[in-house]
């Protein structure tokens, strides 16, 4: 593999040997970086990133993944897994989620069945190549090799069989409800599928066709536990349909385009055109070049191959989900089928994304990178308001009751604050303000406990409101977010100082005895007995040592709560000195969170869930930066890797992948829906980011190693540059950054009041 992508890379100077591993220069081919099987070594107990090989154009519609896994398992392909059942078209957008608008493909020879266990083949990665655009596997016991290559919403499959006269292609519908229906004459099969995990309307489908290159020499159908040869249609529980062909010589290819439509059957083949007057290959060919186009927005240079096949491995990841639910009908016009109401409407719609986890790293980088994307997605947010009353926290691919917070507010904040316009804004503020005072149609929608927080500035933990230091914290943030867009709005003063004033409820919940946030009853007195290695109670996935740094907004007011930028500290510190200890009575064993942690001997870090990723930034906050810079190194060196187990936790629809191509570049969005990015350690020598308007970011360091992780010096277009952070309508001007790298912490720079980032604390004094 190794002299594969050597091949591919173009050295533009010298190889460059460091004291620990060799450079290399700039990659013309980045796809050829990219793993798709980075994460997929997970299980229900220990994520690894909890990923699946996904086959896909970036956003699009629908994925194809190879399916390890029994129908309905969330483990749909596993690394360790011996036998593939069939290549699934999958919507998923986290094995927690579970699937939606699914079926499966599997190529047979001489097995007529349909029975997902007999008809598994055992297959070897050594026989296997996944690729973002393409993805082919040997199937062992048949002597067959599959391909298939997509577009955004149909794929192409290629079946390369031996010499026989009892090839078969299988449909699987899969259960909970399917149609097929084989039309020999048209070579062709189409049906529907509903089979889902909830979130959509009585009337969801998802409709789909097969069309053949060739006619078709045996047709059968299964209806349940029957297989019935020349039956052509079939409507059950659970139905497939099994066609046959006799190839007269080896390596005879059968070619098969699919395509599948949540609107209509009519629509399914509308969506097929995608492949019209186009070859298997010149279609791996298009899909290769849109991803090494949308790659190559970012160039690397000057790290090492693993570093390299990291970052675009997670750069590939981030710009999967959110994923279009979107189609375009016979006149070009935009429409969708609302998982909201069940109806087709005009415009755009995007699904199977937690703001929660994705708020936080991956919108931003959107923002940063392809605001053209996130306007059509923040005109799908307003789409989903107006036909279902709410905006979504979980969508998959409508609501899904779970994770905490309001955190549709930051998603849309943050892109007008970065720039990104939306002709919506008014709809959206409606949406943002309904949201954030009331409780919704469930506990995940809305705000559970919006009655108390209004009255408290809190939610009491002694009112049966699970999470509740969770939700409040996350509440006074997303407040701050709503104060943010109000005041960019010109909204009315009366507006603003109602979300600003609600930004430090915060407060409320800190608890100076033991230096961190804790549960609060109705009374107004402190919840007992309190332990700080507690997970889950008052907080989400996660520990008071993991939600106390939920401050967002104003960081330096929660340091003056903690005694001062010395103590703050101090108090990062010991995240990495306490040992990894906790108590899971809450969910009465240790969730995959929870082993994630003791296993990554780094203490009370817990890099594997979102809660904590941004708290490594905050030394920035308090004037020590060289022990964000230190930490920063040592999180990208030791949780992630370009390995089947590649992740320290789930990856999360692009959030823990968006955090490293943050992180690797030298920045960070601590805050969003404010205009700053805090400075990290970059671990590039060079960084050449394309922007979206045209204009160029450049990143350069001088002496930069894995020892040499500290800056020395920054000087931004020439300038010397003393700041912890740096302006987002600074860098989309275009920008020249140039770091000098030590291997001593430069202790005197980015010490300055004035050097910290936003704090609402600090910009009240300004």
């Amino acid at each position: 593999m190794i002299i594969k992508f050597l091949g591919t890379v173009c050295l533009l100077a010298a190889t460059v040997f460091s004291a620990f591993a060799q450079k290399i220069g700039k990659v013309d081919r980045p796809i050829d970086l990219v793993s798709t099987l980075v994460g997929t070594q997970s299980t229900y107990f220990l994520s690894s990133g909890n990923t699946y090989p996904a086959i896909a154009m970036p956003w699009g519609m629908n994925f194809w993944s190879p399916q390890t896994g029994k129908m309905g398992d969330g483990w749909m392909y596993t690394y360790t897994a011996e036998k593939i059942r069939g290549i699934k078209q999958t919507h998923q957008p986290s094995p927690w989620m579970n699937d939606y608008g699914q079926f499966s493909i599997m190529a047979m020879v001489d097995n007529k069945t349909f029975d997902q266990d007999k008809r598994a083949s055992y297959f070897s990665h050594k026989a296997e190549q996944a690729k973002p655009h393409y993805y082919s596997v040997y199937l062992a016991d048949y002597d067959t090799k599959v391909e298939v290559t997509p577009t955004e919403r149909a794929s192409y499959f290629r079946f390369t069989f031996p010499k026989t006269d009892a090839a078969y292609v299988l449909l699987d519908a899969f259960d909970k409800g399917s149609m097929v229906e084989v039309i020999p004459q048209q070579q062709k099969i189409v049906g529907y599928s509903t089979k889902n995990s909830g979130g959509v309307p009585d009337n969801f489908k998802n409709y789909f066709v097969l069309q053949f290159d060739r006619p078709l020499a045996a047709i059968a159908t299964f209806a349940d536990s029957s297989l019935k040869d020349g039956r052509y249609l079939v409507k059950a529980d659970h139905v497939g349909a099994l066609v046959g062909f006799k190839t007269a010589k080896a390596g005879e290819q059968v070619l098969v385009k699919v395509a599948s439509s949540f609107i209509s059957s009519a629509q399914a083949e509308l969506n097929l055109n995608e492949l019209a007057g186009v070859s298997f290959d010149a279609q791996v060919k298009k899909g290769e070049e849109r991803w090494n186009q949308e790659l190559s927005r970012i160039q690397i240079e000057g790290g090492t191959i693993d570093q390299m096949r990291i970052f675009y491995s997670c750069l590939y990841r981030s710009l999967l989900f959110p994923r279009m639910f979107y189609e375009i009908d016979a006149q070009g016009q935009v429409q969708h089928y609302s998982p909201y109401n069940g109806e087709v409407r005009p415009g755009y719609m995007f699904t199977d994304t937690g703001f929660w986890d994705t708020f936080r790293s991956l919108f931003p980088f959107l923002n940063l990178m392809y605001p053209d994307v996130n306007e059509k997605i923040q005109e799908g947010l307003a789409n989903a308001y107006r036909e279902g009353g709410w905006l979504p926290e979980w969508a998959s691919p409508g609501y899904r009751n779970i994770m905490v917070g309001n955190n549709s507010a930051s998603i849309v904040a943050d892109a007008w604050v970065k720039g990104v316009h939306s002709k919506d804004i008014e709809t959206l503020y409606e949406a943002l303000k309904k949201g954030a005072n009331q409780e919704g149609p469930m506990t995940a929608v809305g705000r559970a406990g919006a009655s108390y927080y209004n009255e408290l500035g809190y939610v009491p933990y002694d009112v049966k409101i699970h999470e509740n230091v969770a939700r409040s914290l996350e509440y006074a943030y997303d407040d701050f977010t709503i104060y943010q867009l109000a005041k960019a709005l010109n909204k009315p003063q009366a507006d603003q100082d109602f979300y600003k004033q609600r930004s430090f409820n915060y407060q409320k919940l800190f608890d100076p005895a033991s230096g961190l946030m804790r549960g609060k009853l109705k009374n107004g007195n402190w919840a007992h007995p309190f332990n700080p290695y507690k997970w889950g109670d008052a907080f989400t996935e996660g520990n008071s040592w993991h939600y106390s740094w939920s401050v967002f907004q104003d960081v330096e007011g929660l340091a003056k709560l903690m005694g001062g930028h010395q103590a703050m500290e101090i108090k990062l510190d010991s995240i990495f000195h306490l040992p990894p200890v906790f108590d899971d009575s809450y969910y009465g064993f240790p969730i995959h969170e929870i082993r994630e942690m003791q296993i990554a001997n780094m203490g009370q870090y817990a890099h594997g869930n979102q809660p904590i990723q941004h708290m490594i930034y905050l030394y920035n906050h308090v004037g020590a930066p060289w022990k964000a810079q230190y930490w920063l190194r040592e999180t990208m060196n030791r949780m992630y890797s370009p390995n089947p187990d590649g992740y320290c936790g789930d990856e999360d629809n692009g959030q823990t992948s968006a955090w490293y191509v943050f992180s690797a570049m030298g920045f960070y969005p601590v805050t969003p829906a404010t205009d700053e990015y805090v400075l990290g350690s970059p671990i590039f020598d060079k960084v050449t980011i394309h922007l979206a308007n045209g204009k160029k970011i450049l990143l350069e360091t001088n002496d930069n190693s894995d020892e040499n992780r500290y800056i020395q010096r920054l000087r931004i277009n020439g300038k010397n540059y003393s700041k912890n952070y740096i302006k987002h309508s600074e860098l989309m001007k275009g920008a020249h950054l140039r770091f000098d790298m030590g291997s001593s912490p430069n202790k005197q720079r980015g010490t300055l009041k004035s050097d910290l980032p936003y704090s609402l604390s600090l910009a009240e004094e300004k």
